[in-house]
């Protein structure tokens, strides 16, 4: 299969469109990462996204919505989750809610769960496919299972080049890392997976406290122990470069590469996986990450980079 790059303008909204019509994922940029969506309607579309991404089908897909209307076709909206919903959306958080009855979404989407993983995307052109389209996609970031995410065209072009038909190029995701997963329960709300909406912004719009236990079983995406990974080994909390070691750089430390020089969350964020790509392409067998402060933003780094450097 030949895949093309298309700017993501009308025409190419059109083609991507079209695509999704045929049961074919196509890759889109979000404000996040880029994400590989297909009907969430359509069990045949949904197996096309597991295939090409070499997904385990026992890890849900995330369920992205156009607005509060087709929300409540896929989900159970209580008065902590429409608070939250009001807070943060659009925008880079997915709630973990009760699947609506008669949810339009197909049981590979959920992995087969009672509860289902959605987000209102904030980036206009995942948000003019998603009505395009005229209902809810599925769309996990557009990248091999368990590797780096793609915050770029290229990156998706690298890792599933000949399993898709179409990337859509809207240049470089501004945020750079995947949502913030939140499960919505009675009175409180359970991280499963940290992301630029912090506990602390979560816990203020929600009035309830944040708690970071799990049930053991995997809920939502992002919760595997390896994940994010390049193909070299990854050393973390590096103050200086070994011998073979790509260091990629913060704050003070500077590295091959910097995450931040000024030491910035946000910016270290928006480039982290686009330098764990530089450095897995570099020529040194393996990887060094300067320490990243475990709060705010940098919780959520921590987690990426713990799990891209997990034994495989």
């Amino acid at each position: 299969m030949e895949t093309r790059i298309l700017p993501a303008d009308e025409a190419g909204i059109s083609a991507a469109a079209e695509a999704i019509a045929r049961g074919s994922p196509v890759a889109v940029p979000t404000e996040t990462v880029y994400g590989l969506a297909g009907d969430a309607t359509n069990g045949d579309a949904v197996a096309a996204i597991y295939g090409a991404k070499g997904r385990p089908s026992f890890n849900p897909l995330i369920v992205h919505v156009d607005g509060m209307e087709m929300a409540e076709t896929v989900a159970i909206f209580s008065p902590l989750a429409r608070r939250l919903a009001e807070a943060f959306w659009p925008g880079p958080l997915t709630l973990v809610l009760t699947l609506a009855k008669g949810a339009p979404v197909a049981r590979l989407t959920t992995a087969g769960l009672s509860t289902v993983a959605v987000r209102m995307p904030a980036h206009p052109v995942m948000r003019a496919l998603i009505a395009r389209c005229g209902r809810p996609l599925a769309a996990p970031s557009a990248n091999a299972s368990g590797s780096i995410s793609a915050t770029r065209a290229e990156h998706v072009a690298q890792s599933l080049a000949a399993r898709i038909e179409l990337i859509l190029d809207a240049g470089p995701t501004q945020v750079g890392i995947e949502s913030t997963i939140v499960a919505v329960e009675e009175d409180r709300l359970r991280l499963l997976r940290p992301g630029s909406v912090t506990p602390e912004m979560l816990s203020e719009a929600g009035g309830v406290l944040v708690s970071t236990s799990d049930n053991g079983t995997i809920e939502a995406p992002g919760q595997m122990l390896s994940h994010y990974a390049p193909s070299k080994p990854v050393r973390l909390e590096a103050v200086e470069r070994s011998e073979g070691e790509y260091l990629i750089g913060f704050d003070e430390i500077e590295g091959d590469a910097s995450l931040s020089q000024r030491g910035d969350l946000a910016e270290a964020a928006a480039r982290l996986f686009d330098l764990l790509h530089a450095a897995d392409a570099a020529a040194p067998p393996a990887i060094a990450v300067a320490p990243i402060p475990e709060e705010g933003l940098g919780i959520a780094i921590n987690d990426r980079l713990r799990r891209a450097a997990a034994p495989r």
